[in-house]
């Protein structure tokens, strides 16, 4: 699978956003032992789904943006400040850039929305793919399904 063998886009009908969950799913709760109940929420039913999918049709990346009163919660309640969350790539598609892409199609939502800066909450380890994308820590760290975050933010 080359980096140029794949679209993101928002993911529009159902067939698409149950393709995202079915992504999540693969990495969060098969691969990390999420709690399958923890990994969907109500925030689901409103969010913008961001998939990457193969010019075949199979899905391996998804993300989500929360914006507007659903994001407060997780932005300290700043209006226009989105939330990226839940970014997954499967295993095969790690290393070709996929979620690299993901966050920028996320960011992209993000503006079409009139929103002027994305927070997220980040697992520890993946600090330095955030930060050479441009986001930056801040707080302390907390946990989240029992693994450690920070939460950082990005400037649009």
């Amino acid at each position: 699978m080359s980096p140029s063998s794949y679209v993101v886009r928002v993911a529009e009908d159902p067939a698409h956003r149950e393709a995202c969950f079915a992504v999540r799913k693969e990495v969060f709760v098969v691969e990390q032992g999420v709690p399958q109940d923890l990994e969907y929420d109500a925030y689901d039913a409103d969010a913008v789904h961001v998939l990457a999918v193969r010019e075949d049709g199979l899905p391996f990346g998804a993300g989500r943006l929360l914006y507007g009163e659903v994001a407060a919660a997780k932005t300290g309640g700043e209006p226009g400040v989105g939330s990226l969350g839940r970014l997954a790539v499967l295993k095969a598609a790690r290393g070709l850039g996929v979620g690299a892409a993901l966050v920028r199609g996320i960011e992209d939502a993000a503006r079409a929305r009139g929103l002027t800066a994305v927070d997220l909450h980040a697992q520890t380890h993946a600090l330095g793919f955030y930060e050479r994308l441009g986001y930056v820590a801040y707080g302390p760290e907390f946990l989240d399904a029992g693994i450690a975050h920070l939460a950082m933010r990005r400037e649009l």
